[in-house]
Order: structure tokens, then sequence, then C-alpha cells
């Protein structure tokens, strides 16, 4: 989950013009990482030996 805090240094990071879009794909990206490693800290990961079992199968 994001923080205030979290959020309020992303908006000092970005340059002193910038449009609403570059700023909800900045909020977007620190979500889906913060998400990536609350799964990882969880243990909902693959391995790099699943994936490559996954692509085989899909190019068969």
């Amino acid at each position: 989950m994001l923080t205030r805090e979290k959020v309020n240094r992303t908006v000092k990071s970005l340059p002193d013009t910038f449009s609403i879009d570059e700023l909800i794909d900045q909020l977007i990206f620190m979500e889906k990482v913060e998400e990536g490693l609350r799964q990882s800290e969880i243990g909902l990961v693959i391995s790099n030996e699943d994936v490559k079992l996954m692509i085989d199968k899909w190019s068969k």
C-alpha cells in the first residue's frame, strides 16, 4: 500500500513541470512495485525454470 510519505517523495522527484498523466504513471508504477515486493515477501513467486517451462509450452 502506498503511503503519503512515498507519494510525497515521488512528487518531489518529478521535474518542476509535469503532466497529470506522468504523475499517474509514476503512482501506478510505485503501486505495482509495492505489490510485487509484498508478493515476494510472502513467497508468491515463480522460479526462472518454471517460467521457461511455461514459455516452452506456449511455443508448441
